[in-house]
């Protein structure tokens, strides 16, 4: 089946019992997950749209939108204005620990992909100062980016960065993840302190994050710190929620 339009066999359907006391809106999405995890329907594939595959298959709009809305919910297909419905590898769930989202989605099949909005050098204000423990007044890295998983975009992540860093380009943030290039610099990171939390969207992020307005964001703050005790980054990430969400395991002592 080609990625490019995913159109469905005409027979895809063929066999469905429309007489079936089991909902036919149900029969669907059970078929067309079958077809993604058996791979038939590739991550990255891209549904047609709703009226078209009712128009084709002769459902109504409403039986089909239940049945997508099925495989939403279950994580595995995503709608997004601009882009439609399209095929997920799943819910990233990330372990709280001490990993860049760029390794969490390659390790678990994913594509990675980052489209840097921002990339300038500033002056350290008072609140980055501390936090970076440099003086108030010294050079930073600014960087804003979206980060995308097989296409689709799942969070927008701002970093600030000490003076070391305020040579990196556009390109190094495009073809490698933060923490990979902390690292060939020979920054070893070895605790962060975090902060997860929500809020409302704004209209800049919905509009990054093909999200409709005020949307609620899963979001997280983090400062790293290399093997010195020494504060190597500041981060404050937004994550679209049906996307992505964090994993905590907790141990009683």
């Amino acid at each position: 089946m080609a990625q490019d339009d995913n159109l469905l066999p005409n027979d895809f359907f063929v066999d469905l019992d429309r007489s079936s006391p089991v909902p036919l809106y149900f029969q669907i999405s059970q078929r067309l997950e079958r077809a993604i995890r058996e791979n038939d329907l590739p991550p990255g594939a891209r549904l047609e749209n709703e009226v078209s595959l009712a128009q084709r298959f002769g459902f109504s709009r409403p039986t089909v939108r239940n049945a997508i809305q099925q495989l939403v919910e279950k994580g595995l297909v995503v709608r997004r204005r601009g882009i439609g419905t399209q095929v997920l590898h799943g819910q990233v769930t990330r372990s709280v620990e001490l990993t860049s989202l760029y390794e969490d989605l390659a390790r678990t099949g994913q594509k990675p992909t980052t489209k840097v909005i921002s990339l300038e050098v500033g002056a350290a204000d008072a609140a980055i100062a501390e936090i970076l423990g440099v003086p108030v007044g010294e050079p930073v890295l600014n960087l804003v980016r979206l980060r995308l998983a097989d296409g689709v975009p799942l969070s927008i992540l701002e970093n600030t960065l000490p003076a070391e860093f305020t040579d990196l380009t556009v390109e190094d943030f495009e073809k490698q993840g933060l923490y990979q290039l902390m690292r060939m610099r020979g920054v070893t990171m070895r605790v962060a302190k975090q902060r997860i939390g929500a809020r409302a969207a704004t209209a800049r992020e919905s509009e990054l994050l093909s999200l409709p307005k005020h949307a609620a964001l899963l979001t997280m703050s983090r400062t790293a710190f290399d093997n010195s005790g020494r504060a190597v980054e500041y981060g404050h990430h937004a994550y679209a929620p049906d996307l992505y969400s964090f994993e905590i395991t907790l141990v009683d002592k």
